[in-house]
């Protein structure tokens, strides 16, 4: 896969996509993010890929959306609309895959590089990095999901906190909050990525994808519906070929070998 604005290399079993505008500190532009919805969009249609990385090249993950981009001109609000209708459908893409979705953060993560990073399902950060909202700092708000996921995750006080204060904060802070599952030395960032995405290799990717579905119904369900939900997909979830395996494996003392159906 050629890209402009990304860099889509297979390493494993994974599919790393890495933001490729290191000199404007990669930031979104709708290129871009067509770009990265395409590569996701491939990826899913194969059996091969078990995970995705993001990460950014250079000096930054993401410094959110291109505001020297944005900045000419009159038509502010046209350009921000385009961007975030763009944005706001590959995010999702990224939030709904069957695919795990890791993070690698390296540098900063601003703006809609933290909305980017919050639509991931894990996320792994090197220590120097720099994560914050940053919308109050030029008069903007954000269009990505960051309002909606900030909430969710840290909740309201929290969320406050990084959307009004426009502060960046070391990657171990948001580990503190919630943000940030691992925080490791900037050298080994990409050997702990690894380790992780070689580890999920070995399980089922049909229960990864259904248990990302049940996070995302706890998420967003009313309490008793996302526990009947639950036990229907688990239920369902048993006569798959991989649960069968499985059961066949541990019984047959050996490793099972999932296919993802």
């Amino acid at each position: 896969m050629n890209y402009k604005n990304i860099l889509a290399e297979r390493r494993g079993s994974a599919l790393w996509l890495t933001l490729n505008r290191p000199r404007a500190m990669n930031a979104l532009t709708p290129e871009l993010m067509n770009e990265l919805g395409d590569a996701i969009g491939q990826a899913e249609t194969n059996p091969a890929v078990r995970a995705l990385v993001i990460t950014g090249a250079g000096k930054a993950f993401c410094a959110g959306a291109d505001l020297k981009n944005m900045s000419y001109g009159n038509d502010h609000a046209g350009k921000f609309g385009a961007l975030t209708a763009i944005a706001t459908s590959v995010l999702n893409r990224i939030k709904t895959t069957r695919l795990p979705v890791i993070a690698a953060v390296q540098g900063i993560a601003f703006a809609g590089g933290l909305e980017l990073l919050l639509c991931c399902d894990l996320v792994i950060a090197a220590r120097s990095a720099r994560i914050g909202d940053g919308h109050a700092n030029f008069g903007l708000v954000p269009g990505g999901g960051g309002s909606v996921h900030l909430t969710q995750l840290i909740g309201p006080l929290r969320a406050k906190e990084l959307l009004f204060t426009g502060a960046s904060y070391p990657a171990e802070k948001l580990q503190s909050m919630g943000l940030v599952n691992e925080t490791v030395d900037d050298d080994a960032l990409v050997e702990t990525v690894e380790k992780l995405v070689a580890r999920l290799a070995e399980k089922s990717p049909l229960s990864i994808s259904c248990m990302k579905k049940m996070v995302a119904n706890a998420m967003t369900m009313p309490y008793q519906a996302s526990l009947a939900r639950e036990a229907e997909m688990a239920l369902d979830h048993t006569g798959s070929d991989d649960a069968s395996e499985g059961l066949a494996a541990f019984a047959e003392r050996r490793t099972p070998e999932f296919k993802g159906s």
